[in-house]
């Protein structure tokens, strides 16, 4: 065993410091400042993944766990619920800031942050993995453990998620018997109007699901499911409504706020062609159309541009495909809002984009991001464009998990 002190917080929400040798160490569920106890779990020549023996002196930003999950289950849903609010904030900021330096090549200070409105019972959505129990006695649904890869725990309660959808869970989790067989996940989810949904992901035909509605007592809610090879589908409840399968952020409130400065950060679109790419339910053109732009808004998600059609204004164009695909079809716009998957941007559509700052100079491309290292690397690939701005947002309080907004304005 080896003491550690911890220096920092990494991307992923671990610890970091260093072994008595010089590799960098990563330790779970440990804060700045903490000397703690470690053994090795992990030995690379570079760096060691270590786990914690004992806390002998605790740094000033630990504080308990509001969750009791998180300690005596050791949940992995939420990461950092041991760091004080503030503490939390800086790791953020330092994440997207060294991604930026690191992998980008920007002379860039940590952005500032935004905090959540709501630090707890944010999150709209819980998905519960499946796992089958000791000794192949059936399946259990629940949430992930940061310790023991594939191992999952049933929840009593999530407090970043809100009590309407743990209630929800509280009325469904006794009857697993009736989920599909075979199912992978199951998802809670309250949309935008309030509407409750169930959605099974896995399995295999056939399913009834009228004895689970008649067990949760309750055909207000929409039961979904998309079996294994199958496409996703409404089986009892309404059929109409926000399709529940649609990306949307589960903290919608902050979400807003960083699809309203983005489309802020363009400047004048009064009568100019804008592009929302990975558009979604068209919520940031719907925004753009509010300030008289034409908006090109591209989903490959056919149910989310369907839904978004009938509800977004005329000058709102609602394409459904890759990115990559349709990109040559649009109108070339004078100003582009991207917020891309986990992943980023495939080379070809930031290589598109690029060709289309180095045309002209003040081109603006306004980048919302979920992951600071894609991001980086796609803003490394953006040659023509300078960075004019960057904010961190603390989309998901307790989590690892940071949003940033990068105004990228061409300089050719």
């Amino acid at each position: 065993m080896t003491l550690v002190t911890i220096d920092g917080i990494a991307a992923g929400g671990e610890g970091v410091g260093r072994m008595p040798d010089g590799r960098v160490v990563f330790v779970s569920r440990t804060s700045p400042g903490d000397v703690v106890e470690v053994v090795e779990v992990e030995a690379k020549p570079r760096y060691v993944r270590a786990r914690v023996v004992a806390l002998k002196t605790p740094g000033p930003d630990r504080v308990d766990p509001s969750c009791v999950h998180y300690t005596r289950e050791g949940c992995g849903g939420c990461q950092l619920q041991h760091l004080s609010p503030g503490a939390q904030l800086r790791a953020k900021q330092r994440v997207v800031g060294d991604a930026l330096r690191r992998i980008a090549g920007l002379r860039i200070d940590d952005p500032d942050i935004v905090a959540s409105p709501d630090p707890w019972r944010y999150r709209s959505m819980i998905t519960l993995n499946a796992r089958t129990t000791p000794h192949g006695q059936g399946r259990r649904f629940g949430l992930h453990l940061f310790s023991r890869s594939g191992g999952v725990f049933e929840p009593t309660d999530c407090l970043i998620t809100r009590e309407r959808v743990m209630q929800l869970w509280a009325r469904v989790r006794n009857h697993g018997s009736l989920f599909p067989l075979g199912a992978e996940s199951l998802t809670l989810r309250e949309d935008r109007d309030g509407g409750l949904h169930v959605v099974f992901a896995g399995g295999a035909p056939p399913w009834d699901p009228d004895p689970l509605v008649r067990a949760v007592g309750d055909h207000e809610l929409s039961f979904w499911w998309r079996p294994v090879g199958g496409a996703a589908r409404v089986m009892a409840g309404p059929r109409t409504g926000f399709p529940a399968l649609a990306f949307e952020q589960s903290n919608p409130a902050l979400a807003d706020t960083i699809r309203r400065e983005a489309v802020a950060t363009l400047g004048a679109v009064d009568g100019e062609v804008v592009w929302d790419l990975y558009g979604g339910v068209g919520d940031t053109a719907a925004l753009l159309a509010g300030r008289g732009a034409t908006a090109w808004s591209v989903d490959e998600d056919r149910a989310a541009k369907e839904w978004a059609a009938r509800r977004t204004p005329e000058r709102v164009k609602h394409i459904t495909g890759r990115v990559e695909v349709v990109l040559q079809q649009l109108d070339e716009p004078v100003a582009v809002v991207v917020n891309p998957p986990r992943a980023g941007m495939v080379r070809r559509v930031t290589q598109h984009l690029d060709r289309w700052g180095a045309a002209r100079a003040g081109r603006v491309l306004a980048y919302i991001s979920c992951d600071p290292a894609t991001l980086a690397r796609d803003i490394s690939r953006l040659t023509a464009f300078s960075v004019r701005r960057v904010v961190a947002y603390d989309l998901f309080p307790q989590t690892s998990h940071v949003e940033t907004l990068a105004v990228l304005e061409s300089a050719s």
